[in-house]
């Protein structure tokens, strides 16, 4: 099942053609014009860190294996397009940097850790700007995406990701099915805060960063 949503997430996603954001640095297609994206710092950054954290659970034997996603601030920073094939890429970095992981427990990782949260980001993105763009109030929208798309929707993705994951076998070592939950739930939390920390850093100093996001759609107060 990892395999086939893998897939049909990367052929939807090259679909899109994501490598024109890196060639032409001009914002999402969906977004309406905002500063350039400068790409390459966030997606290189991704590639180099995120596969250690991902690989750390394995790298060292924890009573908890803590798990660290990253996946929606990856969404944030590259859009859904470029984020598939750049988080499947992590998985099997990670793959290669731990012995001790699997390629298939890399696959499961880079879906339901990767691709799933990430897509359910992307979901709750659309739902938040349609609610938002009703609002007249320069600065409520860029509230709303500091705060709805960075911290509590990076909390909410996750944890439902992760509760789909456990449904499908991946449960926590050592820990029952009850408690993986609870756990799921403190995890999801702490990348929360790192997400919207991060976003609310990159909007005021570095928004070329945040391919999904744009001045005159979430800063720009409406007319009439």
């Amino acid at each position: 099942m990892e395999a086939a949503l893998a897939l049909i997430a990367l052929a939807v996603a090259l679909l899109a053609r994501p490598w024109r954001l890196l060639v032409s640095r001009q914002p999402l297609a969906h977004e309406a014009q905002g500063a350039p994206a400068t790409l390459w710092t966030p997606l290189l950054a991704t590639l180099v860190l995120l596969p250690w954290a991902w690989a750390l659970p394995t790298l060292h034997h924890m009573p908890l294996q803590l798990q660290w996603s990253g996946a929606c601030l990856v969404l944030l920073m590259l859009g859904w397009p470029l984020a598939v094939p750049t988080l499947l890429a992590v998985g099997a970095t990670a793959a290669l940097l731990s012995p001790g992981l699997a390629w298939e427990d890399a696959l499961g990782m880079a879906v339901w850790q990767g691709v799933v949260p990430a897509t359910l980001a992307l979901l709750l993105g659309v739902v938040l700007r349609r609610l938002a763009g009703a609002r007249p109030l320069a600065g409520v929208r860029a509230f709303v995406y500091v705060l709805g798309r960075g911290f509590l929707g990076t909390a909410l993705c996750l944890f439902v990701a992760g509760t789909l994951s456990q449904w499908a076998g991946h449960t926590l070592p050592g820990v029952g099915d009850q408690l993986s939950l609870v756990a799921r739930w403190l995890m999801a939390w702490g990348d929360a805060v790192v997400t919207g920390m991060l976003c609310a850093v990159f909007v005021a100093f570095k928004p070329g960063w945040l391919a999904t996001w744009s001045d005159d759609l979430y800063l720009h107060a409406k007319k009439g």
